[in-house]
């Protein structure tokens, strides 16, 4: 998966902190029911939003500004009718904050959320919205305002009223910060580093990172786009595929005696064969939805039924079983098929090739909704399977146009089995990627950087002995000669599996550390160097550092972080870094999706008065993150006095640039030893 850069998603206003221990809250909302009918009711939610001030809408960007979301707590005699919606059209802005293109209202904001009733039932529903908001300078942290809506729907439509109506809870002026349950502060020492807001100790604008490059993210729907028609390529190359083209192109302009209507026809056929992929996609954002999606990419569960799913696709592609639709679905639409004419008829065997060619295509889509969908933009899926169906598609219209072009085409053979045990080893590499996110999440240790490294080797030495002959699969027949084009695949992978040699001992590999596990699980070192946290713990890493006069640098990360991977090895290799955050910091690293159970629940209340149970140590550095910070993006490094909690320098994320990450640490140093 591709990665490039993405700044910081929220940052508090330094200099609002400076002057007031607390912070602005520039949007309020209010929640009110309009009863629609005896079957309908719609909950409505006004923001009036200060000047100079946005608040975003619904559309989720990764490692963008937190979208406005409604969550749901508890509804009874109702069910929700959809998504919530916008009740105009948002502004569309690119911000530099962000690198990307976000959307937002100024001024006022209405967003609603349908309900379906039943009639003459009394219903309640409580949840809240979740929204941010920015200026040109900084953003606040998430937000919340809480309602709790009752009534009872009526017996026949009637005009729309107003049946209840709740203030926001966050309609008060001001911020609180959040605090903890008096019960549970003796059982996690979280207390501390929630009660005391961030402050900044210089009033110096920390130029180095206000200008950092800001670029987009790698679910940008561009990027997303071309996976898909990469993926739509190698499916068209597949035996499933590859030989059907001339054969439909041939059905079609020998169908009409006009070529004109044959070339007509062939394009319709691949048009329909874009609109039913292109409805699979947005069934999958159905499914899952907007938070759901961007939740994937470090939900351990989700990774471990990835990593399964994967692992089956590769075993299919091996030719050890098949992976195919009933086959009276394809007996059935095709005898339908022959039956229409017309648009219909031609999406019909649109349909029927999308069942038939399940067994090759249906590994390959499988994993480009994984991919995409891990990367938690709610278009997505739809996104890339458009790419992948205009990549299938196109050729069954060009063929069409320009027939005299079947004869070059290669013909079918055995090499197009090869195509497909290539993919599977591609899937089975991929796969130990989401194994590696759930077993870190966990901490299992089952699959250390090294022995990470170990198994892609091992991958890579058997797909070349595969591509040079010296075993092969049941299905096929030992290769009689190698072409020259296996021979330079085997060279490759070769080569690659040399390349990874010197990881089983600590090199970074820095072209694949996006999916490695971390540094820090590796067992086998001969570097000399490295950068090791003091702490995975908030509290002790602060009494390590007040007992050695250093400045606190804290890492929020993930186990399933790519960027984090990306930042520890283009960025913390660097030998000026290293040894700086080794010898005058005090590094303390939190993993947000730490699943490790809180031997105590711990209870905290946020500024909207919602109370949170936290029940893993993921969960407490989250909401540390959060709350504290203002941030909920990784990676996040702040920079803070371990005696004051002020903040050294202005809190950074991703960014691959060496010399930016170095005027970070020395702008905390300077700071810290003024």
């Amino acid at each position: 998966m591709k990665t490039i850069r993405a700044s910081l998603l929220a940052i508090f206003t330094l200099l609002a902190f400076t002057m007031s221990a607390q912070m602005v809250q520039p949007v309020k909302v209010s929640t009110r029911l309009n009863t629609i009918s005896d079957t309908r009711a719609q909950i409505q939610f006004s923001a009036t939003i200060d000047d100079g001030w946005h608040m975003y809408s619904t559309e989720v960007v990764e490692y963008g500004p937190t979208p406005t979301t409604i969550t749901i707590s508890h509804i009874e005699g109702a069910t929700l009718d959809g998504a919530l919606r916008t009740a105009s059209k948002p502004t569309k802005r690119y911000e530099e904050m962000f690198g990307a293109d976000v959307y937002y209202f100024t001024g006022h904001a209405t967003f609603t959320q349908d309900l379906t009733l039943t009639p003459g039932t009394p219903f309640s529903v409580t949840g809240y919205l979740e929204y941010g908001a920015c200026n040109d300078n900084s953003c606040i942290p998430p937000s919340v305002s809480e309602f709790s809506l009752s009534g009872t729907a009526p017996q026949t439509d009637t005009p729309a009223t107003t049946d209840a109506e709740t203030p926001s809870a966050d309609s008060t002026e001001g911020y609180t910060p959040p605090s903890l349950d008096a019960d549970s502060i003796q059982a996690v020492m979280l207390a501390d580093s929630m009660l005391h807001p961030a402050t900044s100790a210089s009033s110096e604008p920390s130029s180095s990172l206000a200008e950092t490059e800001a670029v987009g993210t790698s679910s940008s729907l561009w990027h997303i786009f071309l996976l898909g028609v990469l993926g739509g390529l190698v499916a068209l190359i597949t035996p499933c595929v590859w030989p059907i083209i001339p054969m439909t192109v041939s059905f079609f302009l020998k169908r009409s005696a006009d070529r004109r209507r044959g070339i007509r026809d062939a394009v319709i056929y691949g048009v329909s064969i874009v609109v039913i992929y292109l409805l699979l996609g947005l069934i999958v954002t159905a499914m899952f939805g907007a938070s759901a999606l961007n939740a994937l990419s470090t939900n351990a569960v989700f990774n471990i039924f990835f990593f399964l799913l994967l692992v089956v696709f590769a075993l299919s592609f091996f030719g050890l079983f098949e992976l195919q639709l009933p086959a009276s679905w394809s007996t059935h639409v095709n005898n339908k098929a022959e039956l229409q004419n017309g648009l219909f008829g031609i999406f019909l065997m649109a349909f029927t090739l999308t069942l038939v060619s399940f067994s090759c295509t249906g590994p390959i889509i499988g994993f480009l909704l994984v991919e995409v969908s891990t990367m938690g933009n709610i278009l997505g899926p739809a996104v890339g399977m458009t790419g992948f169906a205009l990549a299938l598609a196109v050729p069954f219209a060009v063929f069409a146009m320009f027939p005299g072009w079947l004869r070059q085409m290669p013909k079918s053979g055995g090499w197009m089995n090869t195509v497909k045990v290539v993919l599977g080893f591609i899937e089975l590499f991929f796969s130990l990627k989401f194994l590696s996110v759930a077993d870190l999440a966990y901490g299992w240790h089952l699959l250390d950087r090294d022995f990470f490294i170990a198994i892609w080797i091992i991958l890579a030495v058997a797909l070349g002995l595969y591509l040079v002959g010296v075993y092969h699969f049941p299905n096929e027949a030992k290769p009689k000669h190698i072409s020259w084009l296996r021979w330079l695949l085997a060279i490759i992978s070769f080569l690659f599996a040399l390349w990874m040699v010197p990881g089983l001992w600590g090199e970074p590999l820095k072209a694949i550390s996006a999916f490695t596990p971390p540094m820090s699980t590796q067992h086998w070192r001969l570097v000399n160097y490295e950068v090791k946290a003091r702490a995975n713990d908030y509290d002790e890493g602060l009494s390590i550092a007040r007992r050695e006069h250093k400045p606190v640098i804290i890492d929020f990360t993930g186990y399933g972080c790519v960027n984090c991977r990306k930042m520890e090895a283009a960025v913390w290799t660097d030998p000026d870094v290293a040894r700086i955050l080794q010898e005058d910091y005090v590094l303390i690293q939190l993993y947000v999706d730490d699943k490790t159970s809180l031997s105590d629940i711990v209870t905290v209340t946020d500024e909207g008065g919602k109370t949170h149970q936290l029940r893993t140590v993921g969960g407490k550095w989250s909401y540390l993150q959060s709350s504290k910070f203002g941030a909920n993006a990784q990676p996040f490094y702040v920079i803070i006095n371990p005696v004051t909690e002020e903040l050294l320098a202005q809190p950074c994320g991703y960014d691959t640039d060496v010399n930016h990450y170095l005027d970070f640490l020395n702008q905390g140093l300077n700071n810290f030893n003024k």
